[in-house]
């Protein structure tokens, strides 16, 4: 499929959702691709990638910022709490804040550095019990945790259940975010963005769809 054609799709969605050109940002999730289609992308003038795991990014992106200025680095993985450190060095944004110890040690490590990187929480909408993410129930109250610690907080993310028709989900995040002040909505991926943009979306994680086919092993 590829870049060109998913900002195509993109700005046909904003179009048909009556939002403004430009105003989704996509997220290129780079995760486990080989580093030449990583490249590719980067020289289409592409920047802004995601990354599910800190130490795959760190071993990663530090050389690619020195070739190609301007990159923005978004963490959409899960976080352990004991690369806390490392995350807020390396990304513009995370993707997964989910549990309060978590938003503490972010606190702290933005407080030594005088910067954060800007958070999205990650919001369990199917209340799956895999998956991480704070339950619908508790993301009020979870919103002023974060931002009682002073953490800049810039909205919500969610991974809608796989057997699930994700618009239902995308709709209960957009409710969150409404009520709470929150403007970012983090949702949508290769197979649902043009639905997620309908309801809101303001970034899209498309993987496959730009990279094609992620090589594991």
């Amino acid at each position: 499929m590829g870049l060109k054609e998913i900002r195509e799709r993109l700005a046909a969605a904003e179009t048909k959702a009556g939002r403004a050109p430009g105003s989704v940002i996509l997220i290129a999730v780079s995760k486990v691709q080989p580093i030449e289609r990583v490249e590719a992308v980067l020289e289409t003038g592409h920047r802004i990638f995601g990354e599910n795991r800190v130490q795959e990014a760190a071993g990663k992106w530090p050389a690619l910022m020195e070739r190609y200025p301007g990159v923005e680095l978004h963490l959409i993985g899960p976080l352990q709490s004991n690369k806390t450190r490392q995350a807020v060095d390396l990304f513009d944004a995370i993707h997964s804040v989910d549990r309060i110890k978590l938003a503490h040690r972010l606190a702290d490590h933005a407080q030594e550095r005088g910067a954060c990187p800007d958070l999205f929480i990650q919001v369990n909408t199917g209340e799956e019990p895999q998956k991480a993410g704070v339950l619908p129930g508790e993301a009020d109250a979870f919103v002023a945790e974060c931002r009682a610690l002073d953490l800049p907080v810039r909205g919500l993310m969610c991974i809608p259940p796989v057997d699930e028709p994700p618009t239902p989900h995308f709709a209960l995040l957009a409710q969150i975010a409404a009520r709470n002040g929150l403007t970012g909505l983090s949702m949508g991926m290769s197979d649902d963005f043009e639905e997620a943009i309908a309801l809101g979306a303001t970034h899209v994680r498309v993987g496959s769809a730009i990279f094609g086919a992620r090589a594991y092993g």
